[in-house]
């Protein structure tokens, strides 16, 4: 059931901690102790870089993929939000590090990175694409400061490694993959519907997205996918099944995030890794809370320049407008049956996702 009020959403969540506690409430607020999820679970950061993305994946096995480092910035801010997540997660390394695309906010963060963290390997889909001073900088940073390390250049249909789970690249350069394992593709009806898109020249549609799978839990994260390359994965067939937890496409821009889209891949819960002063649209952010099957919509921070009618309830997002500080990030542990749960650290808040 969507949650469209705090108040509605103190009034029908169950909270569930599995093996650390049983609570039975509206909602629960987890002590100190309740907050390490047990080692079996999959954890997924949602990382606060204002507006940018970092995305930390820990497996049960320890195997981590972080997906993009957030902006450059000269005091490292986002390199080290992004340590402080490693250290609640408990891990010291970074295995593989994803770049979908070689924008400020996805990609700028890595020279930082790299002086501060040991990374295994890093994943990106090749070339610079767009034609902008600001990006060509971006990428010749980035190729600077990854010199003598490993690196791969990814395509559809090629694997990830991470002992536990199966991730898999969905897009990359402009390309998509075909068929997705063990998933039957099934007609789609809002593709009569959805408007023809335009492709633009930047580096969004040629991101570097991965569905990451642990057991029945799924996982989609398409970078800063734009319309006109997110359509060919649902229309006029949707190959990508349904997901369990989405990060919302281009940080909740208009640009992306269609409708046929979002509504084919049904997801149960989405986050938008929005600033308060950027994407966070409100046709984006309506599309996605309407979403069928849709029971939560979490943001990293409140759309300031958007209106309440177009942001979550504040029990939802990490970081409100007026904050004290910013830099709160939404934290989810999976289980491999399916279920889950999103933490908030500001509220001590999680609200559990049963598996189905």
């Amino acid at each position: 059931m969507r949650i469209d009020s705090a108040s509605r959403l103190l009034a029908s969540r169950c909270v569930l901690f599995a093996l650390a506690f049983l609570a039975c409430g509206l909602v629960s607020f987890l002590p100190a102790a309740a907050q390490t999820a047990p080692a079996k679970d999959l954890l997924i950061y949602s990382i606060d870089v204002e507006g940018g993305q970092a995305t930390l994946l820990v497996a049960p096995s320890g195997g981590s993929l972080l997906i993009d480092a957030g902006w450059p910035t000269p005091d490292g801010r986002d390199a080290q939000r992004i340590q402080a997540a490693m250290q609640d997660a408990g891990i010291v390394r970074i295995d593989q590090v994803l770049i979908t695309h070689f924008h400020h906010d996805h990609v700028g963060g890595v020279p930082e990175l790299v002086k501060r963290v040991e990374v295994g390997e890093f994943l990106d889909h090749g070339v610079n694409r767009e034609d902008a001073d600001i990006t060509r900088t971006d990428y010749a940073a980035y190729l600077k400061a990854i010199e003598g390390k490993p690196r791969r250049i990814v395509h559809p249909g090629d694997k990830i490694d991470i002992p536990g789970l199966e991730a898999i690249v969905i897009t990359a350069d402009g390309e998509h993959i075909a068929s997705v394992p063990g998933v039957k593709p099934v007609p789609n009806p809002l593709c009569a519907a959805e408007p023809k898109w335009e492709l633009d020249t930047t580096e969004n549609p040629r991101s570097a997205g991965v569905l990451v799978t642990f057991g029945k839990f799924r996982f989609l994260d398409l970078g800063d996918l734009t319309k006109a390359k997110e359509i060919p994965l649902a229309c006029p067939r949707n190959l990508l099944g349904t997901v369990d937890l989405y990060m919302v496409d281009h940080h909740g821009f208009n640009l992306s995030n269609a409708r046929a889209f979002v509504d084919a891949i049904h997801p149960r819960v989405a986050i938008m890794d929005n600033g308060a002063h950027k994407a966070g649209s409100p046709e984006a952010w309506q599309t996605v809370h309407d979403s069928p099957g849709l029971e939560d919509l979490w943001m990293l921070h409140t759309a300031e320049d958007s209106d309440a009618a177009h942001n979550s309830p504040a029990a939802l997002i990490a970081n409100p407008a007026g904050a004290a500080t910013d830099g709160v990030w939404l934290k989810v542990s999976a289980q491999a049956d399916g279920s889950f749960f999103v933490f908030n650290p500001r509220n001590k808040m999680a609200v559990a996702y049963p598996h189905k």
